[in-house]
């Protein structure tokens, strides 16, 4: 259903009165990630809000439409020199929308500097399970009225209200900006990553990367205002790095970019990036760990059993992606690496698998109970995002 904003209220409280169980979708996208939702809910999509309705580039606010593309958001800010400083999600960026980024939580290697998407937002708009329209928020970074439902929302995953209008934060596009490729040994290239870490540098990102089969690399993103502060940091790094005998390629602003987008997975032309191709269904797991857990984590993925992975994870948050097809990735590795995250003080979620493979999406959290009572207080009737709900096990499907 991709009804006209005008309709969308009257929409809601009719499936509220008839108890019909659906789901909030923002461009539906991603409507196979996660686990699968009950039978016979309606999709409720935000296709058509999808309006940026004010943007303040004095004050560095900018309040859009859950529906709008991210991608379209990015360059309307651009044309004056400001952006959200989020990444885009994983697979095609054109295909994903602020409200579907902010209901899913995600957050990629930015947030090393720039914090995750849930703190880029101030306000939001929602409807309630109801139809009860309601706010939290404002339209200035110090506000500080209401409940903090922004962050309660945040990675739902649908399963709380349908999020209709954000409010966020931008910044300024830096003036400069460069990056490196740090290339080596596992050790060495941990130990760069600690004591990058430990500086007074501040990198935008800090990521572990690996296109499947292959060494791991580190790829460091630094931005300023200033080209021969830039110029000093870089040759910092790579004497750091030669120090512990790593190779440091440095990448101009168009390469960094290039080199940020393998993070977001394989290409279009990859069978892995195909949803429709059934003789290679994807694994993408979305997973985390405590920071000081990273290097044993890396060397796990690095034997022969799981070496086929392509993978992400941020250095500095311990929190990434890790994508294969089905032939690399046996439903019992998948189920070790879970094990795995969680002795290392961390989670494995999976977003995708293929068809014949029965992994939880996720876990149930220490924090269930809670969870589930904030769901009876927004959702009484159980309506939305039904097996969709972060933190309790799903029910595996009869």
């Amino acid at each position: 259903m991709t009804p006209e904003p005008s309709e969308l209220q009257e929409l809601v409280r009719t499936l509220h009165q008839q108890a019909a169980p659906w789901l909030p979708a923002g461009l539906g996208s991603r409507l196979d990630w996660g686990p699968q939702v009950s039978p016979g809910s309606a999709v409720v999509s935000c296709q058509k809000l999808n309006q940026i309705l004010e943007h303040s580039p004095g004050d560095f606010t900018v309040r859009v439409q859950a529906g709008t593309p991210l991608v379209e958001l990015q360059e309307t800010l651009a044309h004056h020199r400001q952006w959200l400083a989020v990444d885009s999600p994983w697979g095609q960026p054109s295909q994903g929308s602020v409200g579907g980024l902010v209901a899913r939580g995600l957050a990629g290697g930015f947030r090393q500097r720039y914090l995750g998407i849930r703190d880029q937002v101030i306000g939001i708009s929602l409807l309630r399970a109801d139809g009860t329209a309601a706010k939290a928020g404002g339209q200035v970074v110090k506000n500080v009225a209401g409940y903090d439902l922004m962050r309660l929302l945040a990675g739902s995953w649908g399963s709380l209200a349908l999020i209709t209008e954000i409010n966020l934060r931008t910044l300024p596009i830096p003036p400069e900006r460069r990056g490196l490729w740090i290339t080596g040994e596992l050790d060495g290239l941990a130990t760069l990553s600690q004591w990058l870490l430990a500086s007074s540098l501040s990198p935008e990102r800090v990521d572990w990367q690996r296109q499947g089969p292959g060494p791991w690399g580190l790829l460091i993103s630094l931005a300023s205002i200033s080209s021969p502060t830039l110029a000093e940091q870089i040759s910092c790094l790579q004497a750091k790095a030669a120090g512990v005998g790593l190779g440091a390629e440095e990448l101009e602003r168009d390469a960094l970019a290039a080199r940020e987008a393998q993070a977001r997975g394989p290409t279009p032309s990859d069978s892995l990036a195909n949803p429709t191709d059934p003789t290679n269904p994807a694994w993408l797991l979305r997973l985390g760990v405590k920071p000081n857990g990273c290097a044993e984590l890396l060397k796990e993925l690095s034997r022969p059993n799981l070496e086929a992975l392509g993978a992400v994870i941020s250095a500095g948050s311990g929190l990434g992606y890790a994508w294969a097809s089905a032939a690399d990735l046996p439903n019992y590795k998948a189920e070790a690496l879970r094990r795995l995250c969680h002795q290392l003080g961390g989670y494995l979620s999976v977003l995708k698998q293929p068809a014949a493979c029965d992994l939880p999406a996720w876990l149930d959290a220490p924090s269930r109970p809670m969870v589930e009572a904030i769901k009876r207080q927004f959702d009484p009737k159980q309506q939305l995002a039904r097996g969709r709900l972060p933190g309790v096990q799903p029910t595996p499907a009869l």
